[in-house]
């Protein structure tokens, strides 16, 4: 179940050729919408809204955590569990049910909100042929020829997105308020193209054989995202991301420092958050990260208000390079970093977003003992910092969502012991 709007997962297109909803299935998803609209009312969400913006800015806050189980939600909300027959109904059952069991199970910091989010209807093309998300094969065999590459293009549908938001506010009204908004990419770090267009061998062998076609290539890729980032600008489809938004690899958007000073109701990049990181050339040596990825990634990031860097690369390795770029504030410190290292860099001056190792959750056993002592490592090496505790990357959690609720009550309780 793909779910555009949550933590983990990128806008996809959302076809729906049947809006035909039974009125069963509007009863069902009304009840959940009825629950979520009353977990969204506890004072204890307008708290954790004050926490995450006080993060943000960088003012003095306790560290805030959140998890993620990702692609193990299937295992916690099956699909089989689900009420609704119908594909859009089904998904925004699946949608509500997460959020439920957020709100009254999971015991972390994620905020449930009043509103419920529809997407645009949309069709995309990529960066040429088979470079979709779905064509795990190297496509571009050729570095020296460019010819059959092309910006990629977003084509939106607003008589069917109108629909679709209409038939939301049917199904929701005097229940939930219904918002148009849109997360168009998950990252804007370019390699993950590069890697679909050359892969991470040949890439490696470009850059002994042939330096300049790597150049070549990533100038293409920089330019394609710059112009990505003028059209959404243009046709006014950018939704602002400063609320309960997840924010690429880290926590959530919440911030009074965006949109910028003179926003007047049309989103641009300089009103957003957004990723950067280059996780899939985790091997290069940090000279050849800056020459052939950074210096092409600087001038995308220049556009936006506030910069995400980082997954699951080495930070401590990289981030010599990244200090001065003056729009960066979350910084991801993956199971890869120093952790002691990379708290030293950031100091109080970005949100040192701490990535656990997933395997905590994911091990044949869950050690309750081990997820403690991992929390105890980070309150320690992080103290000082602005901090926000990720866990994330699961593919499975062995049918026990308890292990989520587990994980949350251990990294509360360890952090009601380091700031009381």
């Amino acid at each position: 179940m793909n779910d555009h709007d949550q933590p983990g997962n990128v806008a996809l297109d959302t076809h729906v050729a049947d809006l035909t909803i039974s009125q069963a299935e509007r009863d069902v998803l009304r009840r959940l919408g009825e629950r979520v609209m009353a977990l969204s009312t506890r004072q204890i969400e307008a708290e954790k809204k004050v926490l995450w913006t006080r993060t943000n800015l960088l003012q003095p806050a306790r560290p805030l955590i959140l998890c993620d189980p990702e692609f193990s939600w299937r295992e916690i909300i099956p699909e089989d569990s689900l009420e609704c027959t119908h594909g859009l109904a089904r998904h925004w059952e699946h949608r509500l049910r997460k959020e439920i069991f957020w709100g009254e199970k999971m015991g972390d910091d994620r905020v449930v909100e009043s509103r419920f989010r529809v997407g645009w209807v949309f069709k995309r093309t990529y960066w040429g042929p088979d470079t979709s998300s779905v064509n795990p094969q190297p496509s571009l065999t050729d570095l020296n020829d460019l010819s059959g590459l092309q910006f990629q293009t977003i084509t939106v549908d607003r008589d069917a997105t109108t629909e679709i938001v209409h038939l939301a506010r049917e199904v929701f009204d005097r229940v939930l308020p219904v918002k148009l908004r849109q997360q168009w990419y998950w990252s804007l770090g370019l390699t993950r193209e590069l890697m679909k267009l050359r892969g991470f061998e040949r890439f490696m062998s470009d850059i002994k054989e042939n330096p300049q076609g790597v150049h070549n290539l990533m100038a293409f890729l920089r330019d394609g995202t710059l112009d990505l980032i003028t059209f959404l600008e243009n046709a006014g489809l950018y939704s602002l991301n400063n609320e309960g938004d997840y924010i690429g690899s880290g926590g959530y958007g919440w911030t009074t420092q965006l949109p910028s000073k003179d926003y007047q109701g049309t989103a641009r990049a300089k009103d957003l958050w957004a990723l950067f990181e280059s996780q899939d050339t985790k091997a290069l040596a940090p000279e050849l990260f800056d020459e052939f990825v950074l210096q092409y990634q600087k001038p995308v990031m220049e556009r936006f208000g506030l910069v995400c860097y980082g997954c699951c690369e080495p930070m401590s390795e990289r981030w010599h390079l990244l200090k001065n770029i003056p729009n960066i504030r979350r910084v991801s410190v993956s199971p890869t970093c120093d952790r002691a290292k990379m708290a030293a860099e950031l100091q109080d001056k970005y949100v040192y977003s701490c990535r656990p190792n997933p395997a905590i959750l994911s091990a044949g056993t869950f050690d309750e003992e081990t997820a403690r002592k991992d929390i105890r490592d980070i309150l320690e090496k992080a103290k000082g910092c602005p901090l926000e505790i990720i866990m994330k990357d699961h593919d499975t959690i062995h049918d026990d969502p308890s292990r989520a609720v587990a994980w949350c009550k251990i990294a509360k309780e360890e952090i009601g012991r380091y700031y009381k």
